[in-house]
């Protein structure tokens, strides 16, 4: 079946009533939009919860708790039960209406106005559902039970972490509680009870927000799609309490490439796929659940690095790979992928330098790799010559761009002349040949979006801007800024519902291109 998806990251989404960023509540009414412009699929960024100080959705201090950020407060009951946003503090009120007024997403000041709030609403449900063992304190004891493989190690880390450390990475707790002591992980258990209590209540809240978003996205015939970090933070939940699974010594990155000479190195931790492995990739399955139960499809981050993960030794030996030679890393990937498959459509993130075999692995494992149409060329011509996306495999993912590159509407006026007359030689552009070095506009916009929409792709996924023809930029790898991850859509959410012109361009294209019905 051929579909047109839309990507946006959630905190970008525009909504009157919304923090500041957006909010869970928010994605039925952004998938309502998306069905009406042909959209069966809604692409977000990660929304586990970030490591403190962090923006960025792939630094993660979980691999499964979500980020409280996101959580919708109007659609708390015990937040309402209180007075809801009338009974804030004065003082919180002006943030409020700071952040909601605000172009970009301020990260510092929402995180604290939202748990000032949470910590209110938590308190009223502690006293009166709690101390009454009300059914809904049942439920949700019922909800923590299900969840106890991930929940109850990330409410004691969060709880030691913020609460006791003040925010000090694990690695520099006194040694009883570094080394998971039993005795001192039961004395910590008692002692912050209350605190621990409090974030099984907020994952909870977030947890019942999401699967009626995600109902009410289904019912308007778009399914969410997820993407799954490669790895967490090495000041984590998981790694604190699985620290067997991963390695500590080293550190995960890049090779060297045609771009840079020196790799990367990303300073994370490294999985130990044999330890994994003895324990039949518990963990990892554990992730494959908690994604199928948050999504109908997702992507899969630094898929490569699940066939062969390259990593530094921090005593400054030799880098190298994990496993080691190219059999074990076929059977690495290949097992890896099938668990992450459970439940769930996977989508490999195959960018950057992939050696062939992980490209034929995928292929055998019928998972969709991505087909993006700046850097689909003949690279070994002499012209370089674009492929026409029409030949793009259909098993595959296409798109204008993902939320690390620039706009559409950016890489074309930037674009050298070479490069330009390279991509106008595609058949499909024959009508944009005679304007020769014509800027961007809502002409070219639509022409090549048609172009990526008629791609032999089974998928095809527009990043939101490009979409519209705007040039916000998400993200610039390898930068670290005030600017990265603050990007808020231009339109609230009633303009955009409100634009029938814009949906039905969409809509058009998309139906043209039999990924929806008219």
């Amino acid at each position: 079946m051929r579909q047109a998806g839309v990507l946006i990251p959630l905190f970008s989404i525009r909504a009157p009533s919304s923090w500041g960023l957006g909010e869970i509540s928010d994605l039925a009414s952004f998938a309502r939009w998306a069905s009406a412009a042909g959209f069966s699929v809604v692409q977000l960024l990660p929304v586990t919860e970030a490591s403190h100080g962090q923006s960025s959705p792939y630094a993660a201090l979980s691999a499964f708790a979500v980020d409280p950020v996101y959580l919708s407060l109007a659609q708390v009951e015990d937040f309402a039960a209180i007075g809801g946003e009338a009974a804030l503090p004065d003082q919180d009120r002006r943030a409020l209406d700071e952040v909601r007024r605000a172009p970009a997403v301020a990260w510092q000041a929402i995180r604290a106005l939202k748990q000032r709030a949470l910590q209110r609403a938590f308190r009223a449900f502690f006293e009166r559902e709690c101390k009454s063992d009300s059914a809904r304190a049942v439920a949700m004891r019922h909800w923590a039970k299900e969840h106890a493989f991930w929940l109850d190690e990330y409410a004691l880390f969060s709880a030691l972490h913020d609460d006791v450390f003040g925010g000090q990475p694990w690695t520099s707790w006194p040694e009883p509680l570094r080394h998971r002591h039993p005795e001192a992980l039961a004395r910590a258990r008692a002692e912050l009870q209350e605190r621990i209590l409090f974030r099984q209540y907020v994952q909870w809240q977030l947890d019942l927000q999401w699967h009626a978003a995600r109902q009410e996205a289904n019912q308007a015939g778009v399914e969410l799609m997820g993407d799954l970090p490669f790895m967490v933070a090495t000041d984590s939940a998981d790694v604190w309490s699985r620290p067997f699974d991963f390695r500590l010594d080293a550190r995960v990155g890049v090779p060297p490439d045609a771009f840079s000479d020196t790799g990367q190195d990303w300073g994370l931790p490294v999985y130990r796929w044999d330890v994994m492995e003895q324990n039949g990739f518990a963990w990892m399955n554990e992730r494959a659940r908690r994604g199928a139960d948050q999504y109908g499809l997702y992507r899969v981050d630094h898929v490569v690095g699940l066939y062969r993960t390259y990593y530094r030794p921090d005593d400054g030996g030799p880098a190298a790979f994990i496993p080691p030679q190219e059999p074990a890393q076929i059977a690495n990937g290949e097992r890896v992928m099938a668990i992450l498959s459970q439940g769930a459509r996977v989508i490999a993130e195959d960018l950057g330098t992939v050696p062939d075999f992980v490209r034929a692995s995928l292929t055998r494992c019928g998972i969709p790799g991505y087909r993006i149409l700046r850097w689909e060329r003949h690279w070994h011509e002499a012209t370089q010559p674009f492929r026409d996306p029409s030949s793009w495999p259909a098993l595959s993912v296409g798109t204008t761009g993902t939320h690390d590159t620039e706009s559409a509407a950016e890489w074309f006026d930037s674009m050298p002349a070479d490069e330009r007359q390279a991509l106008l030689a595609l058949p499909a552009l024959a009508g944009l040949r005679g304007r020769g070095d014509a800027r961007f506009d809502a002409g070219v916009r639509d022409v090549l979006l048609d172009l990526v929409y008629r791609s032999g792709s089974d998928l095809t996924l527009l990043p939101f801007q490009d979409a519209m023809g705007s040039r916000e930029r998400v993200n610039v790898p390898g930068t670290v800024n005030g600017h990265n991850w603050t990007y808020r859509m231009a339109p609230s959410l009633p303009e955009l519902l409100g634009d029938r012109a814009t949906s039905d361009r969409l809509k058009g294209l998309a139906v043209a291109a039999g990924r929806a019905t008219v």
